[in-house]
């Protein structure tokens, strides 16, 4: 009987030890009142992302009376919706993307080594859960932070890497980076 308790505390850290490999980012927390008959009732929502810094992501919402149960709940809804985004090098996007969802539009941008993340409050949560290193990222419409890391994640879904596009097109990877490299030399030469 007195072994079971270490068994429990074995099996627990290792699920700490699975946890800690994603890192958590609150982006918002929405404080809301119901008027009743002896006062307000005050309720909490939260919105967290959360990712591994090696390509995967996932956002979610809590609700909760206090903060930090709303946000317990929020990041156990964003780890069950991870998903992973192909990056280029494992530092940037592999093509310029636009993202929408409701009246929030984003537009990202791949950008060279040392540019660093320019984006704004909740676009700039997304990438670094998500271990991104250089991008440029801007949010047109609306400035609700649900909106626009929804918006964020839409465009990312659409990222599409160069094995996936030779894949689906059924020609070698190779081929399709040296058609963009004639492409590249082409522009290049016109100016």
């Amino acid at each position: 009987m007195a072994h079971e308790p270490r068994r429990d505390r074995e099996r627990s850290h290792g699920r700490e030890e699975r946890d800690s490999e994603f890192t958590d980012k609150l982006v918002h927390i929405n404080r809301v009142a119901k008027v009743v008959k002896g006062g307000k009732r005050f309720g909490f929502a939260a919105l967290v992302v959360v990712g591994d810094q090696k390509g995967r992501v996932g956002f979610g919402h809590g609700k909760a009376r206090e903060v930090p149960e709303a946000i317990r709940k929020a990041t156990e809804a964003a780890k069950r919706s991870l998903t992973r985004v192909a990056l280029r090098e494992g530092r940037t996007l592999h093509h310029d993307v636009l993202g929408r969802h409701g009246a929030g539009k984003v537009f990202l941008r791949a950008a060279p080594p040392g540019t660093g993340i320019i984006a704004g409050g909740p676009m700039r949560a997304v990438f670094e859960t998500l271990g991104m290193q250089d991008i440029v990222a801007k949010s047109l419409g609306s400035s609700n932070p649900y909106n626009v890391v929804r918006a964020t994640f839409d465009a990312l879904k659409h990222q599409d890497s160069p094995r996936s596009v030779a894949s689906r097109r059924n020609v070698k990877v190779s081929t399709l980076q040296a058609r963009r490299r004639e492409g590249a030399d082409e522009v290049a030469t016109a100016e």
